[in-house]
């Protein structure tokens, strides 16, 4: 007997690192057989590699969310090795942090083209075969940066407030048909995503604030139990899983006292960094500024230890 023939199957996209990653591993110890892709190969090998350990077959395709036509044929390619598709999630997503005044359209195009367009691709992709099925469970993950724009990361938000907005209009349109549509909020997450994110306008000290409110327990919540809650409310078919402490408080906040929110986010603008310069480091590249070993290294320690556990270090050749 085919120990496989039942399982449902999953497919993450953007998910041979950080939080991806987990929420692969997360379905995947429900019982999903799970496709992952991502642009880089020796990644994702790595990827399944973690993700076998939980039991049940794992697909590692390389694919460009930003191209419709590679996000076709992975779904094609999925469909015709481990069988129709159950549950898609997109979680590939790019950090861009710096001040206005040295962003660029680049900047703003990257963020779109994966976090925006990547879902769209994603969801026009697989919602043929699930409403012809009339079961289906699609989940994006957003951001409390698409509720509620914080500075220094423009280009984010602004990619993360049209995931919202498409994935509620999502769900309202799958209304009765059996799909789902989950809008995933999260807030700062432990993955390592700092040493990969971007930096611009003075990239160490733009390192030095956003490397530490991404590690810090009172700041990040632990990426695994993150993960799992989202998983919880893709398979649940909930239209919006607010996932964090800070996620449920900002919302609430900025919905009741929108001019409120505006203005201490414009008092915090004048606390950070500025700096012109639209040069673009990594995180890992950023933190060379720094002084070795100073207080933004150990600020960062649990994060840093993320990014081993999850995938996130860069392999430089």
């Amino acid at each position: 007997m085919d120990n496989n023939a039942h399982r449902p199957v999953a497919i993450v996209m953007g998910a041979s690192r950080g939080l991806g990653l987990l929420m692969a591993g997360e379905l995947a110890r429900r019982g999903h057989d799970v496709a992952i892709c991502a642009r880089d190969q020796e990644s994702l090998e790595r990827a399944a590699t973690q993700l076998r350990a939980h039991g049940g077959r794992v697909l590692p395709l390389v694919c460009d969310v930003t191209d419709p036509d590679a996000v076709e044929a992975f779904v094609a390619d999925v469909t015709e090795e481990l069988g129709p598709i159950d549950v898609a999630i997109h979680v590939a997503g790019i950090i861009q942090v710096g001040p206005v005044e040295a962003v660029t359209r680049k900047h703003f195009s990257d963020a779109i083209d994966i976090m925006l367009w990547g879902a769209i691709n994603m969801a026009l992709a697989v919602l043929p075969g699930m409403r012809e099925r009339r079961r289906g469970r699609i989940g994006v993950v957003t951001s409390i940066g698409g509720k509620l724009s914080a500075p220094r990361l423009l280009p984010y938000a602004t990619a993360k407030f049209g995931a919202v907005g498409f994935t509620e209009g999502l769900s309202a349109e799958l209304a009765g048909s059996g799909v789902t549509a989950t809008t995933l909020v999260p807030g700062l997450m432990r993955t390592g995503s700092h040493g990969r994110a971007q930096f611009f306008g003075d990239a160490g000290k733009q390192y030095a604030w956003f490397g530490p409110a991404a590690s810090l327990p009172l700041l990040s919540m632990d990426a695994e139990r993150a993960a799992a809650k989202m998983v919880d409310g893709v398979l649940k078919g909930k239209p919006v899983k607010l996932v964090s402490a800070l996620s449920h408080v900002a919302t609430r906040v900025h919905g009741l006292a929108p001019n409120l929110t505006i203005r201490l986010n414009q008092a915090l603008s004048l606390l950070l960094p500025k700096g012109t310069s639209s040069e673009t480091k990594e995180g890992v590249d950023a933190r060379k500024e720094l002084k070795p070993g100073g207080i933004v290294s150990k600020l960062t320690t649990l994060g840093d230890a993320a990014a081993a556990r999850f995938n996130e270090g860069r392999q430089d050749h």
